[in-house]
């Protein structure tokens, strides 16, 4: 079963993925599970979004020898 959000009042994307997803970089992958809320700036109440599963990306900045093999 998905994850999901309901907002509140004033909710928009990069909050929401702060919230649930722990930063504001995955609010791209937050809009592509709710494409039919696309076009939303700040959300009313009430309204329930898809929580994707979002893969832990691997820092570009840290040096090759750290870097884990892909």
């Amino acid at each position: 079963m998905p994850r999901t959000y309901t907002t509140i009042q004033g909710d928009m994307w990069d909050s929401i993925a702060k919230k649930t997803l722990g930063s504001e970089y995955y609010m791209s992958g937050l809009i592509d599970a709710n494409l039919e809320h696309r076009e939303t700036v700040i959300f009313p109440a009430n309204i329930t979004l898809t929580i994707p599963d979002i893969a832990t990306p691997v820092p570009n900045n840290l040096p090759p020898w750290k870097k884990g093999s892909s």
